[in-house]
């Protein structure tokens, strides 16, 4: 699609969050920024610090100890505070001063985890006239509820792995677990990503620490069944006519692919790309790919990892809406290895939201 807006495009990029995930979506925003064209976009970038506050940033000083994933923060000295109002249409207005200071055309949110990957910074975005990056409201908040997730592929007919549901004020005996689902199984948080808050269970011990853990993080956390295979990825890309990349294989170095071994850790696990797969075997991934995509409502991107087990059995593990944009993230590297470079990644992703954004502008919104 080409683009119809005049001159250069502004790109909000919307990084950071009230979330555990913070620091994640940091480094993230660091490498689209890079990535950007600045012959074709003008950036506009948005900090949003730990306690949910909206900061105008300044691009040459925007992170602080950036080259550490451990002590990256966000750098709002000298920022303007700032907020969107509804019908606003990409307008950012000061809070102190209460005066228009920036346009957006079109908005990245390249937030991970609650207050941003959950549909709720989505629908302000809508409300505000924007287009933005990304799943709508609905694909998001479905993709980010991982028991909502696993309901709908269950009842989809899509492979899934057993699980249960618990919250704080209904802790169910560690044996009827056991007897349900297995020994070891993973501890979730339901509404977390980048491993934050899990725990593999192998004790009734280690089962008290790890719900004590994920219950820090969400108030429903699940229990799911410890799958034996290899943890493989597809990156999915487009809006009513997704296309998914080459998969791509985890070779975790830790006891599970934990935060840890994604963003601190070097060595901490090892990217095949593309994953050594037969053929058949990688059109089934693909396909299941886009199945998933199609059946949670999600558009514009999503990465979904998988289990494939010795006997080639084929279980979703879950979809991930806002995947990181890290330089050792695994979507825009799967894409990289289909021939699709960062720079123009984020080109069609960019392309896909305004394209959303006029179809949806066709749409009556009154009865007469």
């Amino acid at each position: 699609m080409k683009n119809k807006l005049p001159g250069k495009i502004k790109v909000g990029i919307i990084f950071g969050g009230k979330s555990a995930e913070h620091e994640v979506s940091l480094q993230s925003a660091k490498n689209v920024i890079d990535a950007l064209d600045k012959n074709k976009y003008e950036i506009v970038l948005i900090g949003i610090d730990k306690t949910g506050k909206w900061f105008l940033n300044d691009e040459s000083q925007f992170l602080l100890n950036m080259c550490d994933p451990q002590l990256i923060k966000l750098n709002n000295e000298n920022s303007d505070e700032v907020t969107l109002a509804p019908e606003s249409k990409g307008t950012l207005i000061t809070k102190i001063k209460e005066k228009s200071v920036k346009s957006i055309d079109v908005a990245f949110p390249i937030l991970h985890g609650p207050f941003g990957e959950d549909g709720t910074i989505q629908g302000m975005l809508k409300l505000a006239g924007i287009p933005f990056v990304g799943a709508g409201v609905l694909g998001s908040a479905v993709g980010m509820d991982k028991e909502v997730t696993k309901r709908l592929l269950r009842d989809a007919g899509i492979k899934i792995g057993k699980f249960l549901t618990i919250r704080e004020n209904h802790i169910p005996d560690f044996n009827n677990i056991v007897q349900d689902i297995g020994l070891p199984f993973f501890v979730k948080p339901a509404n977390m990503g980048s491993s934050v808050g899990i725990s593999k269970v192998n004790s009734e011990e280690e089962f008290s620490t790890a719900i004590e853990e994920a219950f820090k993080y969400d108030r429903k956390i699940l229990l799911e069944e410890f799958i034996k295979g290899r943890e493989i990825e597809c990156s999915v890309l487009g809006n009513e006519n997704p296309v998914a990349s080459v998969p791509g294989e985890i070779i975790s170095n830790h006891d599970f692919y934990s935060y840890e071994a994604k963003y601190i850790d070097e060595n901490g696990a090892a990217l095949e790309i593309p994953a050594k797969l037969s053929g058949e075997m990688i059109y089934k991934i693909q396909e299941a790919s886009i199945n998933v995509f199609k059946t949670l409502e999600c558009e514009g991107l999503a990465r979904v990892d998988f289990f494939v087990t010795n006997e080639n059995e084929i279980y979703v593990n879950e979809i991930n809406t806002m995947p990181g944009f890290t330089k050792i993230s695994m979507y825009p590297k799967l894409w990289e290895a289909s021939g699709v470079t960062y720079s123009d990644l984020i080109d069609n992703l960019i392309e896909l939201a305004i394209e959303r954004y006029e179809s949806e502008l066709r749409l009556k919104t009154t009865f007469k």
